[in-house]
């Protein structure tokens, strides 16, 4: 276990951050957690995933603010990586027009921290989660990475957008290798209670009806958390080099001309109406679901839709679990954990 290589992933007890966390210890990775445990939704839920993780002699986890600059530190020079992946942020678009303030210190100051330290330990590859969303109000899709995406529409998505930017300067001016990975709506169990799916579900069972926006014709990329964390995984391996020049990126790869860095999209390439999605959780609980059609919500976009090539370039791999299957495990797993 000494010699396995070291990684420090942010977000652990999180929904993304757990399902790759336990990827990497049964590969054999020695992984290092580190959550602030914000009670945005349920503390019980991430604390059972930190549990289960903790079952694994190769996890460790710290339990501090991102914010905290000084725990950080103090972590990662205990610990001593040779990767980061940082999932940690204040998530949720919605929550985002309530507390803006939560996202600037999660997800811009956080990230800094993250980033000295990456700095500072000169690791081998630092790989950091944006979002679908920075591609804002564009309607051109399938979204490709080397697209402009200057317009985003929440506070949550400019977030993100701002650590895109921030770790390109970083990989610029200290050559350290960095990838961004834009997330298309991931789902799947031990989900956050704030995602539609889990709202959908628990209601239903409760009886209660569901309000589905823009009376349904809303489109989202569906990507299962499985494929999602295999993704990640495959791309820790792919280290972005700075180019001697432009001339050397190939067509469709997002590399910067000026720095070991690249934005890859994960995503299941398919766009699914949420009407369907609705469906086929209605045919997954067999309970009816009682829809109720609203207006399109302040700072929702129609639809996402990725075009995952560049991934499938660099790893061989692409996302294809399709939504009913991916439905069928997150209902299975939902009932059994709440006992419903």
């Amino acid at each position: 276990m000494s010699n396995a290589r070291r990684v420090l992933v942010t977000g652990t007890a999180g929904f993304i951050g757990f399902h790759l966390a336990r990827l990497l210890l049964n590969e054999g990775f020695r992984v290092h957690g580190f959550d602030g445990m914000t009670d945005y939704y349920d503390v019980s839920l991430k604390a059972r995933r930190h549990q289960m993780l903790m079952q694994n002699p190769g996890f460790s986890k710290t339990e501090a603010m991102l914010e905290d600059a000084a725990a950080f530190d103090a972590m990662a020079d205990e610990f001593k990586p040779d990767i980061i992946v940082h999932l940690a942020a204040q998530a949720g678009v919605r929550y985002s027009l309530e507390n803006p303030r939560a996202y600037i210190d999660a997800n811009v100051v956080g990230t800094f921290n993250v980033m000295e330290a990456a700095r500072r330990h000169e690791v081998d590859h630092l790989l950091m989660a944006s979002t679908s969303s920075a591609y804002g109000a564009n309607t051109d899709m399938p979204y490709i990475e080397t697209m402009k995406a200057d317009t985003q529409m929440t506070i949550y998505a400019a977030t993100k957008k701002a650590t895109e930017a921030m770790g390109h300067s970083y990989a610029h001016l200290w050559n350290l290798p960095t990838t961004m990975f834009r997330f298309f709506t991931v789902y799947g169990p031990w989900g956050r209670p704030d995602m539609a799916l889990f709202k959908f579900v628990d209601a239903t069972l409760d009886g209660k009806p569901i309000d589905v926006y823009n009376h349904g014709e809303m489109y989202r990329d569906f990507t299962y958390i499985d494929d999602l964390v295999r993704g990640i995984r495959l791309l820790i391996d792919s280290v972005p080099e700075r180019p001697e020049s432009a001339d050397q990126i190939e067509e469709g790869d997002s590399l910067s001309p000026v720095a070991p860095y690249r934005i890859v999209n994960i995503g299941n390439s398919t766009s699914v109406r949420l009407l369907d999605f609705v469906d086929a959780i209605e045919e997954a609980l067999g309970v009816p679901v009682t829809r109720n059609f609203m207006e399109m919500q302040k700072g929702d976009v129609p639809a996402t839709w990725a075009d995952a090539e560049l991934l499938k370039k660099l790893t061989g791999y692409k996302p294809s679990t399709n939504v009913k299957d991916g439905i069928t495990e997150f209902v299975a797993w939902f009932r059994d954990y709440y006992d419903r």
